[in-house]
């Protein structure tokens, strides 16, 4: 499970079996969970909330949503260094 980096004490991070999903990361506070919240990368550079299960506060949410905006290089290149390959959501 590669984790990317943190922000506020959330860290920002893929699982090792992602079945072929879209390119994303999963976002949980403190360690890694299954109800964690989920972000699409997109293909023109944006990104995309696809759920906040770990309930995280609009402040936070904002905060981590800017930066993985501007990280979205150093992931997506993380993403295809783990698994190989990606697709984008659209």
């Amino acid at each position: 499970m590669p984790r990317i980096f943190k922000v506020n004490g959330y860290a920002v991070y893929f699982w090792s079996n992602e079945n072929g999903e879209p390119i994303h990361v999963h976002v949980s506070k403190g360690k890694p969970s299954s109800n964690a919240t989920k972000f699409w990368l997109l293909r023109n550079g944006e990104i995309e909330l696809v759920h906040n299960k770990s309930k995280i506060s609009k402040k936070d949410l904002k905060k981590i949503s800017t930066t993985i905006k501007n990280n979205w290089d150093e992931i997506f290149s993380k993403w295809m260094e783990y698994f190989g390959s990606g697709k984008f959501y659209n």
